[in-house]
């Protein structure tokens, strides 16, 4: 299924323990439908001791959701929106947003 979701795009987090949640997608797996968004969803890993982190110790870090729980944020009201595909005036491929019909990218 393609998604119109890509690495870098502001997604508003509409369910989950991060609801309304505002962050950037730091990772895209587009076979299991999941994306990591920076600074949501975030659960403890316990970290043994390496060479690299000696210290070792609980880590937060961000757990992948589901693209269901994620919507694009508008360029211009900054609310959750929809995306479509469409065309713009040189005949290039461009999302644009449901509501309020502003190009993305």
């Amino acid at each position: 299924m393609a998604h119109r979701l890509k690495k870098d795009d502001l997604v508003v987090v509409i369910s989950g323990k991060s609801k309304g949640e505002v962050g950037r997608i730091l990772k895209v797996d587009a076979d299991n439908d999941r994306v990591i968004v920076e600074g949501t969803n975030l659960v403890k890993k316990h970290q043994k001791p390496t060479p690299t982190n000696p210290q070792g110790g609980i880590l937060e870090i961000e757990a992948a959701m589901h693209v269901s729980n994620v919507m694009l944020q508008d360029p211009k009201d900054e609310k959750p929106t929809r995306v479509r595909m469409g065309t713009d005036k040189d005949g290039k491929k461009v999302r644009i947003a449901v509501k309020s019909g502003s190009v993305i990218d």
